[in-house]
């Protein structure tokens, strides 16, 4: 059986005196009053590997999941953030990225156009800025990977950095925005995907699956087996060896049933997924991200 690595999992705890939560934001902003590593033990059913993803509550103050890395780096390792446009004086990100790279937090996450402020660079080129440059050199140079929270619209803007910067790990998260709706994937959105899969520094985070396919109210009422095209299409197009299965728990899509629905989402992969082979199954559901996303 592969070895599980979760290649996305959002962690944080109820001890806000040790961990603070950052100035302006309050409880009625969690998705949960916490979720932690015991949580997802609790889940999953065993300690699997997790890559922790550095949540927004919590600003630049990476405390908890440093702290996470730290006692125990073969487990956990992370995703963090820093910013590479501001209206005020911050390090280069590029700076911030190394300095939290010697923590053990290998990629840092951007977020998509539709997710960004308004601001100088607010076209089609909403990477046009040195900020971003920074980042796809210091990814390329060290090996850091820039993990992207993006919608199909934002994939050719992606890309055209990875054009510019073809050395820099980009991993688009959860399929780089693109869904099953009503068993239906939007094929111009596929292609989009699929035609990234040309850049061999891109890899896709598959899942979460129990989120990835929904009615056309956004209600999670399509199977999850509607998932099976849009997972043969990635690994037709970019091969085993660049995708890695998510489950996005504490994230804000709910997971139903607990533990049999994770156990759900793993089987689509190790059992429903008949077209893939043993060893594809070992990349997607582990091998992909340890390789990728771990520094030991």
């Amino acid at each position: 059986m592969a070895s599980i690595f979760d290649a996305h999992v959002h962690v944080w705890t109820p001890d806000q005196l040790s961990y603070p939560l950052a100035p302006g934001f309050d409880a009625t902003d969690l998705w949960l009053p916490s979720f932690t590593p015991d949580d997802h033990e609790a889940i999953a059913g065993e300690p699997l590997p997790m890559n922790l993803v550095q949540m927004t509550w919590y600003g630049l103050d990476h405390s908890y999941i440093l702290d996470l890395i730290a006692s125990d780096p073969a487990r956990f390792t992370g995703t963090g953030t820093v910013p590479a446009i501001c209206d005020v004086s911050l390090p280069r990100p590029d700076r911030a990225m190394l300095r939290l790279a010697e923590g053990g937090i290998r990629a840092f996450r951007l977020r998509g156009h539709a997710a960004q402020p308004v601001r100088e660079h607010a076209t089609e080129r909403w990477l046009a800025h040195e900020g971003y440059d920074y980042m796809f050199a210091c990814a390329a140079e060290h090996g850091l990977v820039l993990s992207f929270l993006c919608a199909p619209s934002d994939l050719s803007e992606i890309d055209r950095m990875c054009t510019r910067h073809p050395e820099a790990p980009v991993v688009l998260d959860h399929c780089g925005g693109v869904r099953v709706r009503d068993t239906t994937i939007i094929d111009a959105d596929l292609r989009s995907l699929c035609a990234l899969s040309e850049k061999p520094s891109v890899y896709v985070k598959f899942g979460p699956v129990h989120g990835l396919a929904t009615g056309a109210t956004g209600a999670a009422t399509t199977p999850i087996s509607a998932t099976l095209p849009l997972l043969r299409a990635i690994v037709a197009a970019y091969g085993a060896s660049r995708v890695m299965w998510e489950s996005d728990l504490g994230g804000p899509v709910l997971l139903q049933n607990g533990a049999l629905g994770f156990r759900s989402c793993l089987d689509l992969v190790r059992e429903e997924a008949e077209f893939l082979n043993s060893e594809q199954r070992e990349q997607i559901l582990g091998g992909t991200a340890r390789r990728l996303l771990w520094s030991t």
